[in-house]
């Protein structure tokens, strides 16, 4: 039941920050899926470890700053994908 939420979750989270990059033309499902896990942990690491902020680790469970931060983390991780060139 744990992957289907990430799966949904992740979606979502992928979905809002190719929203905001102007990317949502270029991504797919699959790949709004993997943008907000993989930048939800980058926002979880970011903004929970290196700058200390404790609501956004994911051991506090789901909240709206968790979500925030994931959103964060994933318009981080497509703004270094644009700089590499995988998105335009």
């Amino acid at each position: 039941m744990g992957w289907i939420i990430a799966i949904l979750v992740g979606a979502l989270i992928g979905w809002l920050a190719s929203k905001i990059m102007g990317t949502d033309s270029q991504q797919g499902a699959i790949a709004n899926i993997l943008v907000g896990i993989v930048g939800s942990a980058l926002g979880s690491w970011l903004f929970g470890t290196v700058l200390g902020i404790g609501s956004a680790g994911a051991a506090g469970g789901f909240s709206l700053a968790g979500l925030t931060f994931g959103v964060l983390g994933a318009v981080v991780l497509i703004f270094i994908l644009k700089l590499l060139g995988i998105f335009k």
